[in-house]
């Protein structure tokens, strides 16, 4: 029984290597075919690779150093949490690791990016007008009324913005995501790195430099938002008792001026000056924490602005990527070769089933 098997199995591979050889030479015999449309593959990848325009990539990289509050000043934030004064030292780092990336490939980052000035042959436009320009959508839209006077000006209102806006926003945003790469080089150093390709050289240069600056922006101001608004509420609150202080001591003055030479068993009317100093007091001993809180917040402030350090930028001319003419020759010749081959293969293939 294994005998008769294994004599099935040398069948069946000796018909394989017979039909192989079949099939080759059939293929011999279509040589002219094949060459051919090999030589017209060629130059098809010949022409691709004149076609096809250069990819050039704009890479920056830099540190980030988020320092938190710690050591004596942890204990100085807690000594006054517990006065009831919340100084923003326990902020949460929302945007560490991954979602710091993220936030480099959101939506609104790229939009707000896209809407920043550079100036282009003398003329300040914003970067979605040079994208747009350089992907030659205008010369399509002057057919249609609906783009025809669409424009994207530096840094406009978002009310600005029509459903004819965004869903050109959506389109641009699609296409840079595919060549935006933002991440590590190496996990064991924590230097980040901005990677943006396009066909034009000083897209790549200026996009990659103005999304690192408008994330940088708002990653700051994200950070540091519950610090900016704790200190700017304790500086309200130490100008105006500062005001009232400042009234309190004027009406002592007032209150003695009008006691000045008072008959010494008259002592009613001096309970005015006896009223204001005691505001006196009170106000000083509010004005004095209130100072030593401010401080204290404005150093927690610069504590929780996190220092974003530029290393490389972008620097002209670009690396540049592009289709060489010996890689379409061989490509185009050998796939149209091979296709063509497959074909007649499988048509022959069909010619004996039949």
């Amino acid at each position: 029984m294994a005998s008769e098997q294994q004599r099935q199995d040398e069948i069946s591979l000796k018909e394989l290597i017979e039909k192989g050889k079949e099939w080759f030479s059939y293929l011999l015999t279509q040589w002219k075919i094949i060459v051919l449309a090999g030589f017209i593959g060629a130059v098809l990848g010949l022409t691709y690779s004149f076609m096809k325009k250069p990819i050039y990539t704009a890479t920056l990289t830099f540190a980030l150093e988020d320092e938190k509050p710690g050591g004596g000043l942890g204990g100085a934030l807690g000594l006054a949490s517990s006065f009831g004064f919340d100084l923003g030292g326990s902020g949460g780092s929302i945007f560490s690791g991954s979602n710091l990336t993220q936030l480099f490939k959101s939506r609104k980052m790229v939009e707000q990016t896209l809407l920043m000035p550079v100036v282009v042959n003398n003329k300040t436009i914003s970067l979605a007008e040079m994208y747009i320009q350089n992907s030659k959508w205008r010369e399509g839209w002057e057919k249609d009324a609906r783009f025809k006077s669409i424009q994207f000006l530096p840094n406009p209102s978002r009310n600005y913005f029509t459903r004819v806006h965004d869903s050109i926003f959506g389109v641009i945003y699609k296409n840079l995501s595919g060549s935006l790469t933002v991440g590590q080089k190496d996990k064991k150093i924590d230097i980040l790195s901005i990677d943006v390709s396009s066909t034009n050289e000083l897209f790549s240069k200026y996009f990659c430099e103005a999304l690192a600056r408008q994330v940088g922006q708002f990653y700051v101001a994200t950070k540091t938002k519950k610090a900016r608004a704790n200190m700017a509420i304790l500086q309200k609150q130490t100008d105006s008792i500062r005001g009232e202080l400042n009234g309190a001591i004027t009406g002592v003055a007032v209150a003695n001026d009008n006691t000045f030479n008072l008959n010494p068993a008259l002592n009613v009317r001096r309970a005015p000056s006896a009223r204001r100093q005691v505001d006196v007091q009170a106000n000083t001993a509010i004005l004095t924490e209130l100072v030593k809180q401010t401080e204290l917040a404005k150093v927690t402030l610069r504590k929780e602005t996190p220092l974003i350090q530029v290393i490389d930028r972008p620097i002209l001319p670009l690396p540049k990527e592009r289709f060489g003419k010996a890689k379409g020759i061989v490509m185009g010749g050998f796939l149209v070769g091979f296709l063509v081959a497959f074909s007649l293969i499988m048509r022959r293939v069909f010619k004996e089933i039949i």
